[in-house]
């Protein structure tokens, strides 16, 4: 068994991001926009991915609706995109991404990334991306990244750490158990205690090892799949194939689908800094505003004592005066002013908008 295995990376963009609203809309969801750097969230995954894959081993899952431009922004061929024809959650996409490749390169591990995080050190993720696949390759598990926490964080779903797995592949640790989304209380004990990680949703395995996983743990998701599988190396045919059986398929998160029952997970603590950028609240923090800070991701602004504010103009100044503690999001057709620490709840605003008929801002 090789020790460096051929690595293929697995991009999935089929998230809508209505906690990014108003700049995330249906026509142009979360991973196409810019989220404080040069390029889109999912220019920066797919570059990140670059780093480790091999030679025309990056993919990309995505929706019908957002295919061509996602397509694009990726930089990818044809035949490396995997058009999901309904949104069935990540069960489902990482199962027909480990078919594709399967049925590509069957002996290699692939890395599924989402195409909305931030991770600035690209170098040291790629390190650990590749120490993750040595031992999927070598034992046949599913390894997940667990990020070290800096704060007691209530949006993110936390991983309590076991004992190492061995000499063989150090770092690596067994799984106590996955924890849903605490609240503060919990999120600092679970700070203080010093076993728990942060759940990045970054997974590493063989392709066949996630399918007979999922097999094992949630056979309904993958039974309707399984007549597109013999023609899984023909990408046009296969296509045609998941039209027909995704109408069948149940949504499903991986994490309950797979992960969390699952005896054959291993997780790989990792200190890099990650953010999922959630919400306007969370990248306003990843991009250090905090108290005393201001940050203006773009436009004109005039900041008039008005501090720990995250502020994104468009084509007409804004002015802050003596307020703090504010996301004030322009995209010309609507304004977003919310407070930070309330920012996850702007899909609910989404959601009354909808209510209202006004799709015409969706």
């Amino acid at each position: 068994m090789s020790r460096r295995p051929a690595l293929h990376a697995v991009v999935l963009a089929g998230g809508a991001g209505t906690r990014f609203w108003p700049r995330s809309r249906e026509r142009r969801p979360k991973p196409l926009l810019r989220a404080g750097g040069r390029q889109t969230l999912l220019e920066e995954t797919v570059s990140r991915a670059r780093r480790f894959a091999a030679k025309d081993g990056v993919w990309l899952v995505c929706g019908r609706d957002h295919a061509l431009p996602m397509r694009r922004a990726a930089a990818l061929p044809a035949r490396r995109v995997v058009v999901e024809p309904a949104m069935r959650n990540t069960a489902a996409a990482i199962a027909v991404a480990a078919m594709r490749v399967e049925a590509t390169a069957p002996d290699a591990v692939m890395a599924v990334l989402s195409a909305d995080h931030r991770i600035p050190d690209a170098r040291a993720f790629a390190r650990d991306i590749r120490r993750a696949a040595a031992a999927a390759a070598a034992k046949d598990v599913l390894v997940t990244l667990g990020v070290q926490p800096t704060r007691p964080e209530t949006g993110y779903g936390y991983i309590r750490v076991g004992r190492a797995v061995g000499d063989a592949h150090p770092g690596l640790h067994r799984i106590l158990r996955f924890v849903e989304k605490p609240d503060a209380a919990r999120a600092r004990r679970y700070l203080r205690a010093g076993s728990y990680l942060w759940n990045a949703g970054i997974f590493v395995f063989r392709p066949r090892t996630f399918l007979a996983e999922l097999e094992a743990c949630d056979p309904e998701i993958l039974r309707p799949l399984a007549a597109a599988t013999p023609v899984a190396a023909k990408p046009r045919v296969f296509q045609a194939a998941l039209e027909r059986a995704y109408r069948r398929v149940p949504a499903a998160p991986v994490d309950t689908a797979v992960m969390e029952r699952s005896s054959h997970v291993w997780v790989l603590p990792v200190d890099f800094h990650w953010s999922d950028v959630g919400t306007w609240g969370s990248l306003a923090q990843d991009l250090g505003v905090d108290g005393s800070v201001t940050h203006v991701m773009e436009g004109e602004a005039l900041l008039c004592d008005a501090k720990g504010n995250l502020v994104r103009g468009h084509d007409r100044p804004v002015v802050l005066l003596g307020v703090e503690g504010l996301a004030v999001i322009d995209a010309g057709d609507a304004l977003l002013v919310a407070d930070l620490e309330r920012s996850g709840e702007v899909r609910e605003v989404v959601a009354r908008l909808r209510g209202r008929g006004r799709d015409d801002l969706l």
